[in-house]
């Protein structure tokens, strides 16, 4: 073999090496890196996001280096905290939430983005479609079908048969929070319930809604699903507890602080599946192709402790329901 044909030989074998090369530089050092972003404090759907990783077998400081950031119950941080996860290089970004996914959409068509626990991605305006997202975009929707909503009413009118009128808090922060509210008003007639509607976005606007809600005469409280209603559990709570008002939430982390009980998707489940989608992805998937996933458990929870707080004892008919009772 002559030296040119020997170079050239020499110089495709180097070709052919370095693919594998590459490939191994990126299942070994560096790791891939995920970009995690909640619009709420730290608590379980990152805590469950981390363990479903480690189920598929991504360790984080091992074979990947999770990067998470926390809006704590400020929108208004988010399009910051998802500029500083870019920053960063990530090879997936996980945004929590609509608003969380809005934020991590408006930032960057190019890194592949996984959203988890959006009421309704395609009123939120993040996919077209749910079967074909496209683009960078895909992820785990909450999923509250029509007619969900009506739901935490009926319960209420169930552990407490006498109740004739009742509040509800809701957020425009959430994309599918005005047909949550218009699910429950139709509920409320049928069952000759008055309804009273409180909007609260913000610190000050929870506590004129609160305020409002406390000086009326309504003896039920409903909370409708948003992130700022997880950031301000502890004072809705709270609320509920002092005013002595049975109240029905859309997430267990409020019976678990405290809350009367709770009718919804698992949430932290919500998140540890969408690991499964962040793999799919880091193996070679196209975001735009993976399919938006629904929830897969729906689960009514209750706090005894609560109802004795509040001088109530819930009826059979909804401890034999429960998926769990807190004691």
């Amino acid at each position: 073999m002559g030296d040119h044909r020997r170079r050239r030989f020499l110089l495709a074998a180097a070709g052919l090496l370095a693919a594998p090369l590459a490939a191994a530089a990126k299942h070994g050092q560096p790791p891939y890196r995920i970009g995690f972003l909640s619009p709420v404090a730290p608590g379980p759907r990152d805590a469950a996001f981390r363990e479903g990783m480690r189920a598929l077998g991504w360790e984080d400081g091992r074979n990947v280096t999770i990067e998470m950031r926390f809006a704590k119950g400020k929108p208004e941080r988010l399009a910051g905290l998802v500029a500083e996860l870019l920053a960063l290089n990530p090879d997936v970004l996980v945004a929590g939430s609509t608003i969380g996914g809005r934020a991590a959409k408006r930032a960057t068509t190019k890194v592949p983005i996984v959203f988890a626990g959006s009421s309704d991605p395609v009123a939120g305006g993040l996919v077209e479609n749910l079967r074909q997202p496209g683009g960078n975009i895909t992820g785990f929707s909450l999923a509250y079908g029509d007619g969900f909503a009506g739901k935490w009413l009926e319960l209420l009118k169930e552990a407490v048969p006498e109740l004739s009128h009742a509040a509800m808090v809701w957020s425009s922060s959430n994309a599918a929070a005005k047909r949550f509210v218009k699910e429950v008003e139709t509920v409320a007639q049928r069952l000759r319930v008055r309804l009273d509607v409180q909007h609260a976005a913000d610190a000050a606007e929870l506590d004129a809604a609160l305020a409002v809600i406390g000086g009326g005469s309504a003896r039920g409280l409903i909370v409708a699903p948003s992130p700022f209603a997880v950031s301000q559990r502890r004072k809705l709570v709270a609320f509920a507890k002092t005013r002595q008002l049975p109240a029905i939430y859309f997430s267990e982390s409020f019976p678990k602080a405290g809350g009367l009980m709770s009718y919804g998707p698992d949430i932290p489940d919500v998140y540890r599946r969408a690991a499964e989608h962040v793999d799919r992805i880091l193996k070679g998937a196209k975001p735009g192709e993976l399919p938006v996933e629904r929830p897969t458990k729906f689960d009514l929870v209750v706090n005894l402790g609560a109802a004795k707080a509040i001088g109530r004892s819930l009826p059979s008919s909804i401890l034999l329901r429960a998926d769990r009772v807190i004691e």
